[in-house]
């Protein structure tokens, strides 16, 4: 039993290890190759590139304009009463992340999180300029010279470039990309503009280059999340220790034939090309990405020594008994199509097709009215009744619209701008700019005795061949005491 004083010295903070993973090739590392490079260009691309909405829209493909409250996607802009499509965005992303981790594990962790991508990015540098794993052990080890500060000012540098991009391609999405970039290096871009790059410049530098795998392991809360998306009819990277066990390490041949031993030769591969340094053949743990770089590794050695892949693989639970038992595994397909990916599947596959019709059947065309309050109603000399209200004509168009408002109900009533009253005038034409809104007082007369108050409605009409109606619900007011 251990003393008061040693459990008292005992520190509770383990030293982080640095981990340096080893270059692999395989069927998974080129898919990493290929999703970095995808989501890569993604990112840096995407706001340069260019989509025509006419004269009176920016021609920024993709650009959250919060000057003017308005995000364009390509052919689609929304404007800040319909903050529901974002909405929705936002829920079928968290929903296609409970679909991916339910079918494949942290596949989103192992290959497209932006994390892994820039870790992954700097690895690769980090390699070019230092060497493969041991090289970096050794320089890790030596000490401090002219050869060693060369090799971590280069790298740091290099590091540094690629973080400055990522800060800097990220504050294009909110400005016309071209007009920002010549601003930003003369020195006139606003400020949020270089606090902005200046934050995601330290961060990506530090947590892709510094910290790495505590990000996935400690500061990420999704592993913690994870375990009530995964069953035992999830996929996930497995080492089978049935066929493993008991490893072979230090083990000639002939004593090999003599005793029997399992696969595992325990040349400890799958944990040197680990991104987070962790030993896959302790079964499930937090710090798995599911990145299947340990299978890369693994299938390579087995093809070596003779022995056939997949000692590390993609398998459920299930599975992984039913092999144990000597029982063939169920196809793949199986695994992926459940009633609980296929539920998942549904959900988000209707919020997609819902939000397409909506995005469909949307009218272009808004309007909102208030009714001045201050005074209430006016009587004028003929005895008529009148209420005056301030109305908003949304174009959402990006070119000039003439519209025309009119009133449903209220029999008799009159309606106008400004000026003379006309004679029985129930419309008002109104010419509304390039995507904005538009003000106008409208005054509305009665002359014919009601109720003190009665409802009516405003509508809006388009004057063009797109068309578009709306309306708007009102109430005429009278005094409680009428002639």
């Amino acid at each position: 039993m251990s003393s008061p004083d040693a459990i008292a010295s005992a520190s509770l903070y383990a030293k982080r290890k640095a981990v340096y993973p080893k270059a692999v090739d395989g069927f998974y590392r080129r898919l990493k190759w290929a999703v970095m490079a995808v989501t890569l260009t993604i990112y840096y691309v995407t706001p340069w590139l260019r989509w025509d909405r006419g004269p009176y829209a920016p021609d920024q493909a993709v650009l959250i304009d919060i000057a003017n409250r308005r995000f364009y996607m390509f052919a689609i802009e929304i404007w800040p009463h319909e903050f529901y499509y974002v909405a929705g965005l936002l829920i079928m992303a968290g929903i296609g992340l409970f679909l991916v981790t339910s079918a494949v594990g942290r596949a989103w962790c192992g290959y497209a999180c932006p994390q892994t991508v820039w870790t992954d990015l700097y690895q690769h540098v980090e390699r070019f300029i230092d060497g493969d794993r041991n090289a970096q052990f050794r320089l890790a080890r030596a000490r401090w010279g002219a050869s060693k500060i060369a090799r971590r000012l280069f790298k740091w540098s290099v590091w540094l470039l690629i973080a400055l991009g990522t800060g800097g391609a990220w504050i294009f999405y909110f400005a016309d990309a071209p007009t920002l970039f010549s601003e930003f290096f003369a020195g006139e871009a606003a400020p949020v503009a270089y606090g902005t790059v200046a934050l995601l410049t330290a961060t990506t530098f530090t947590l892709g280059g510094f910290m790495r795998e505590q990000v996935c392991i400690y500061m990420c809360p999704w592993p913690r999340i994870q375990t009530a998306m995964l069953d035992e009819k999830s996929l996930t990277v497995t080492y089978k220790d049935w066929r493993g066990e008991p490893r072979s390490h230090g083990v000639k041949k002939q004593t090999m034939d003599l005793i029997q031993t399992g696969d595992c030769i325990d040349c400890l591969q799958c944990v040197s090309v680990c991104p987070t340094g962790i030993d896959i053949r302790e079964g499930p743990q937090v710090g798995c990405i599911t990145c299947a770089l340990c299978i890369d590794a693994c299938d390579k050695v087995m093809a070596q020594i003779g022995k056939p892949r997949g000692l590390i693989d993609y398998a459920t639970f299930e599975d992984a008994e039913l092999e144990k038992s000597g029982a063939p595994a169920r196809p793949v397909i199986k695994a992926l199509l459940r009633p609980r990916t296929i539920a998942y599947l549904t959900i988000w596959s209707a919020i997609g097709a819902a939000m397409l019709f909506a995005l469909g059947v949307r009218t272009r065309i808004d309007i909102s009215a208030q009714q001045d309050r201050n005074p209430i109603t006016v009587r004028l000399a003929d005895g008529t009744i009148r209420n005056s209200f301030t109305v908003k004509i949304r174009n959402m168009e990006a070119r000039p619209r003439t519209v025309e408002i009119g009133i449903v109900g209220l029999d008799g009533a009159v309606l106008w701008s400004g000026g003379a009253r006309p004679a029985n005038a129930r419309t008002v034409t109104l010419n509304v700019a390039a995507d904005s809104v538009t003000k106008q007082r409208l005054f509305l007369g009665s002359a014919r005795p009601g109720e003190a108050r009665q409802p009516f409605a405003f509508t809006v009409r388009a004057l063009d061949a797109q068309g578009g109606t709306d309306t708007e619900p009102a109430q005429f007011e009278r005094p409680e005491t009428q002639p």
